[in-house]
């Protein structure tokens, strides 16, 4: 495997890593931007539905962009403009500004989010087996980074805004710093690397641009049903401990680093897990797991049972994510960035709205019951993960064809 190829990786890496670390930063001084406006957490949360719109927006003119220009030139602009964004909701002093800010910086986090993935799928297929997982997984990473750059900020007096700006201003140079590394373009990607074991879309070649757009849909829809549940425990896990299990706060905080934590180890080993089952049984399995995990926290009456059932769910929808962006990735070569665009905004919709779903149920039946909604969506998801399904029947690296259903590898 040669060097540009593994330079390449490690640059997804870093993008990855600098789009959890700009989100991260804007999350951590949530609090201090909302008292300084003057806000409610009610007038906050409706701010917080504009970032979602800017980052849909972003995402659907990066896809295009990425297919018409190239992902090495829209992934790193994507991150100047993201680094450069970050400083707007801190400078923000009114709810008028802030909902301008949040705008801007949603449409800019979504040109990096989608660019960056497309380039992740190319990277996948140049390699030939899954890797997307990883690269999700280092998004947390940024998560950590972010707080720990906040907290320093703050030892040396800087205010919010100064402290985004300076976080802002690192990672534009990073963006810049790495973009050397990015493949080409998609061509380079498709050539040379995944002979072996790179499986055509559902329908093989012959695949109508229909039926393509129809599959994209049903990604995007299966999306949307997994960062809905996604969304909805990492706003709800905690009150779930304080207000239906009686825990203290303290306590109830382990409810979402569980879920965290069994996420972020899920997505570390998940790439290996397809490599060898095939990506259809990540899904699958991945989202029977979930459905699983959460009826435990909907219907179990013990800490420690809530505890296993929100390391379950996340340990279950860890895979999905990566698999159906890489799936729609890999339909459509030639279209990886439209295709990713259209996957990955529905599924942020879907995460966006989760908290709010569970919060209108939870007017109606108690909070742990609604949480039965999202076995229903887990379910419903095992039940459709066929659609990852390829036509290919190419045998592994040094095996005989495979006969009948046997699960077989797959990049997609």
């Amino acid at each position: 495997m040669d060097r540009s190829l593994r330079a390449a990786r490690v640059a997804t890496y870093v993008y990855f890593v600098l789009c959890g670390t700009l989100m991260g930063t804007w999350v951590v001084h949530i609090p201090a931007i909302e008292e300084r406006v003057g806000i409610s957490h009610a007038t906050l949360g409706g701010l917080l539905v504009l970032l979602g719109l800017g980052a849909f927006l972003g995402m659907r003119v990066a896809g295009r962009l990425a297919d018409r220009f190239g992902t090495r030139i829209v992934v790193p602009i994507g991150g100047v403009l993201c680094g450069a964004a970050l400083v707007l909701p801190g400078l923000a002093r009114d709810p008028l500004t802030l909902a301008a800010a949040l705008l801007l910086f949603g449409f800019c986090n979504g040109c990096l989010d989608v660019g960056m993935n497309a380039h992740a799928v190319h990277v996948e297929k140049a390699y030939g087996r899954p890797v997307m997982s990883g690269f999700h997984a280092t998004f947390s990473v940024g998560g950590v980074l972010a707080a720990l750059g906040a907290a320093a900020a703050a030892s040396v007096g800087l205010s919010p805004a100064a402290g985004m700006a300076a976080l802002g201003a690192v990672g534009i140079v990073i963006a810049l710093a790495s973009a050397r590394a990015l493949l080409t373009g998609a061509a380079s990607a498709d050539t040379g690397h995944a002979t072996e074991t790179t499986e055509t879309p559902v329908g093989g070649a012959e695949a109508s641009p229909v039926g393509v757009r129809r599959r994209i849909w049903l990604l995007a829809a299966l999306a949307l049903m997994v960062m809905l549940s996604e969304g909805a425990a990492n706003d709800w896990s905690a009150l779930h401990f304080k207000d239906i299990l009686g825990t203290s706060t303290s306590t109830a905080a382990f409810a979402y680093g569980t879920f965290a934590a069994a996420m972020t180890i899920g997505r570390l080993l998940a790439d290996r897990l397809a490599d060898r089952f095939g990506s259809m049984a990540i899904l699958r399995h991945g989202a029977a797991v979930a459905a699983v995990g959460i009826t435990l926290v909907a219907l179990g009456p013990w800490i420690w049972t809530a505890f296993t059932g929100w390391a379950l769910f996340g340990l279950g929808l860890s895979g999905c994510v990566p698999q159906l962006f890489s799936a729609a990735g890999h339909a459509d070569p030639a279209a990886a960035g439209a295709n990713v665009s259209r996957v990955a905004g529905l599924g942020y919709l879907g995460m966006l709205a989760g908290p709010a779903v569970i919060g209108w149920l939870s007017h109606a039946i108690a909070l742990n019951h609604t949480f039965l909604l999202l076995t229903l969506l887990c379910a419903a998801t095992a039940v459709a993960a066929g659609v990852l399904r390829t036509s290919s029947n190419r045998p592994r690296r040094g095996e005989p064809a495979p006969t009948g259903d046997r699960p077989h590898r797959t990049s997609a």
